[in-house]
């Protein structure tokens, strides 16, 4: 028995899910019907956003909600050109991201920039010219 390769929900939690709600709106994403009052659920290209209380969230795992510092994870757009990488930091920040790296050409040939979200969670912006995308938006490493 093998499992699908799917990945179907991504969960951060957040300290504040009305202002983690509102930042993730402001950068243009809606709140899908099935958000509930403690859980907000963001429709993506095949793969949904959840947004959920952080100290209920690790409650929910059984794992204790304290620490910070770097968790061993960034999350990714990818943008189809570097003036792209540009107008999303620059969007982000205005609702309310903080820049922990400026867009810059990168070792890898491509161009990236890093934010993090009013709770901390890192999201990489890049332009990878080597990285296809489908008619849908959809990466495609086939």
């Amino acid at each position: 028995m093998s499992v699908a390769p799917h990945l179907h929900l991504v969960t951060l939690g957040v300290d504040d899910l009305d202002r983690a709600t509102a930042f993730y709106e402001a950068l243009g994403w809606r709140r899908a019907a099935a958000s509930q009052e403690s859980v907000t659920f963001i429709q993506l290209s095949g793969v949904v956003l959840g947004l959920y209380g952080r100290v209920a969230l690790a409650e929910d795992v059984g794992v204790p909600s304290g620490g910070n510092g770097f968790r061993g994870i960034t999350l990714a757009h990818n943008a189809d050109s570097e003036a792209e990488v540009d107008r999303i930091i620059a969007e982000a920040v205005a609702a309310g991201a903080r820049l922990v790296k400026s867009p810059q050409k990168v070792f890898w040939g491509g161009y990236s920039g890093y934010f993090a979200d009013p709770d901390g969670h890192l999201w990489e912006v890049a332009h990878n010219p080597f990285f296809a995308k489908d008619a849908a938006g959809r990466l495609t490493l086939e």
